[in-house]
């Protein structure tokens, strides 16, 4: 039987390869975008985000404004609730020990707005004490 030695986030094989693991699945993430989306949808965002976030975390919108996680917080619970979201072409990028960025497309709607809101979302998640962490989140429109 082949032997098998797990270092911190590699796994090595007596053939002498390698693979690294990352520190959270793709589906992992997704599923957390996915909460975070209905929390959206549902108006209780700030709420969600609120437990969610690094102390220092910022989102980047894009309109180019930088929110801390207090601002996050505080604008998001009660703020006009999307009324249909969709997560596309999901993908993950390392980001080193502990770390995993989240990238994908998202496109959503709201009767306030004339047309689907579109960007590329990227979410860089930590694992602190075992928990998943949002540090960073930015949005690239592709629709404007």
């Amino acid at each position: 039987m082949p032997s098998v030695k797990i270092s911190f986030l590699h796994i090595s094989f007596d053939d002498g390869t390698v693979h690294r693991m990352t520190a959270f699945t793709i589906d992992e993430l997704v599923e957390l975008e996915h909460a975070g989306w209905q929390s959206l949808c549902e108006s209780r965002g700030g709420s969600f985000y609120g437990e969610l976030l690094m102390p220092d975390a910022v989102f980047i919108l894009v309109n180019g404004m930088v929110m801390t996680r207090d601002e996050i917080a505080e604008s998001l619970d009660g703020a006009p609730g999307w009324d249909s979201y969709e997560i596309s072409q999901p993908r993950i990028v390392d980001a080193g020990p502990e770390a995993t960025a989240l990238v994908y497309k998202a496109t959503s709607t709201r009767g306030d707005l004339a047309e689907p809101f579109t960007t590329v979302m990227t979410s860089l998640y930590r694992r602190i004490e075992g928990q998943p962490r949002l540090a960073v989140y930015q949005q690239t429109t592709i629709t404007h």
